[in-house]
This record gives C-alpha cells, sequence and structure tokens, in this order.
C-alpha cells in the first residue's frame, strides 16, 4: 500500500496500521495533513491573526508534525531493513520503495514551510491582545484630556487615572519583552528542529538510495528473466520450424514415390508402399 492508497480510503489510518507499510503510509498522511494546517498558520503571521494565541497554535503544530515525522521515519528504517530478506516478495519492496519516496516529498515540502515560518517569525511581532490594546488606547486619550485648576476636587481621581496610566505602560513594556523573549526562544527552537530534520531528511536519502538500488537489481533480475525467456521461446520456434521442415520434406517425397508408383510398374520395376523396395523382373 503507498501513501497514495491511503489518502485516497479517506484517511483511514487506524484502520491501516495492521501491517509496517500501512503504518508508514498512514503516518505519511497524517504528516502531510498537519503540513496543509502549519503551512495555513504560516502564512498569517504578520497578519491581524497573529496573536500570541496564534504563535503558540503554530508552536504546538510544528512539535507534532516533528513528532510525527520521528515515528514515521523509525517505522520506514525498520520496513526497509525487513525487505532486505532474501523471502521478501518484489511487488512489496518496490511498494515501500514509493513509501520512502513518498515521504521523502512530504517532509521536503515540510522543510520548506518550516523555513518560511522561521522568516517569518523573525520579522513580525505579534499583534497586542485586543483588550490589553483598547485599555493602552484608553489610557492615552485620558492623558490628552485638558485638567482643569478650578476642579480641585478631581485632583485625586486624576492623580489615580495616571497611576493605573503608568501601571498600563509598564504592563505593555513588560509584555512587548516577553514577547520578545519568547520570539527569540522560539527562533532557536525552529532552529534546533529544522537542524533535527535536516538529519532525519539526511537518513532518508541514504534510505531511498538503497531502496533504489534493491529496485533496481529487481528490475534487472526481472529483464534478464524476460531475456532469458524470449531468447527461449526463440531457439523452440526454430526447433518447432526445423522439425516442420523435416516433416514436409519426407510428406514431400513419400507423395512423389506414391504418385509415381505406376510408372515404376510400367518400366518393370515392381514397389511397395511398405518398404518402397526396388525389384526386377
Amino acid at each position: 500500500m503507498s501513501f497514495q492508497d491511503v489518502q485516497n480510503s479517506g484517511g483511514r489510518g487506524k484502520k491501516a496500521s495492521a501491517s509496517p507499510s500501512q503504518a508508514v503510509a498512514a503516518g505519511i498522511f497524517q504528516i502531510n495533513t498537519a503540513v496543509s494546517t502549519f503551512r495555513r498558520l504560516v502564512d498569517a503571521i504578520g497578519t491581524a491573526k497573529d496573536t500570541p494565541d496564534h504563535r503558540q497554535k503554530l508552536h504546538i503544530t510544528r512539535q507534532r508534525i516533528l513528532e510525527l515525522v520521528k515515528d514515521t521515519s523509525a517505522k520506514l528504517k525498520a520496513l526497509s531493513e525487513s525487505d532486505h530478506h532474501i523471502n521478501v516478495n518484489p511487488s512489496k519492496q518496490i511498494e515501500d520503495a514509493k513509501l520512502a519516496r513518498d515521504f521523502q516529498t512530504t517532509l521536503q515540502e515540510f522543510q520548506k514551510v518550516q523555513q518560511l515560518a522561521s522568516e517569518r517569525e523573525s520579522t513580525y511581532m505579534p499583534s497586542l491582545p485586543l483588550a490589553a490594546a483598547t485599555s493602552a488606547a484608553s489610557a492615552s486619550e485620558e492623558h490628552l484630556e485638558p485638567t482643569s485648576t478650578r476642579d480641585q476636587h478631581r485632583q485625586p481621581f486624576l492623580q489615580e487615572q495616571k497611576r493605573q496610566e503608568v501601571l498600563l505602560l509598564d504592563n505593555e513594556i513588560s509584555f512587548n519583552e516577553a514577547i520578545i523573549e519568547e520570539r527569540e526562544l522560539g527562533i532557536r527552537e525552529i532552529e534546533e528542529q529544522i537542524g533535527q530534520a535536516n538529519e532525519i531528511f539526511k537518513d532518508l536519502a541514504v534510505l531511498v538510495h538503497e531502496q533504489g538500488v534493491v529496485i533496481d537489481d529487481i528490475h534487472s533480475n526481472i529483464d534478464n528473466s524476460s531475456a532469458a525467456t524470449t531468447q527461449a521461446r526463440v531457439q523452440l520456434a526454430k526447433a518447432s520450424k526445423g522439425v516442420k521442415s523435416r516433416s514436409s520434406w519426407v510428406s514431400a517425397n513419400f507423395s512423389w514415390f506414391a504418385n509415381n508408383a505406376l510408372n515404376f510398374d510400367w518400366l518393370g520395376i515392381h514397389t511397395t508402399h511398405e518398404s518402397f523396395g526396388i525389384i526386377l523382373y
């Protein structure tokens, strides 16, 4: 079963986990689905949807994909080792090699999206939550309102407003610092995850190469067997043609002797059909 078989079956991955090949195909399907979700999250970076919660979803999705990649890679490696046994069906080896190539293609797509995420996350800051942005804006507007010296009774209230404004600004600064620190941490995690994915990709490249050698050997054996079969058919056809030719020669000579028997009698030659003997009277 290839990755396309699992995809066309509607993603029935749990039912398809009965065999190692089906488990690998199901893993590839799950990774491909998660990468599509990851791409949508990456596309939203730098937009109004790019909030700290959005970055958290991005982080969780990336971690999930990496776990699936590691798990599927281990299963594929075990599957590849089992395919080197002598009694393995060649068609199964070819199908498993297709799975390896499907996994390689999916991992390449993940690497591209992951690199794009790294670039965008280092370029854009997540937006402030709506509540915090509204509070900060209200405090700024209140700060711009003119104060009347004649309303002395409002002074305590205005002082409290200023104190709240300072607290909001401090909170905003702390929030931005936390965001910056979290972003730097996220970038380091992304770089580490990219490194892990690259290592898996290198191992996978070796595995795909080995699978390709196995397939080449299988195809070579099939070609050699086909060539031998074709040669045998040619020889058999030649032999059959030779037998038919000799049979035709005997039949033709037999007919000639039979048709000319009367002429032999007229010449004084006695013939018999049993032995074509010649007797002179």
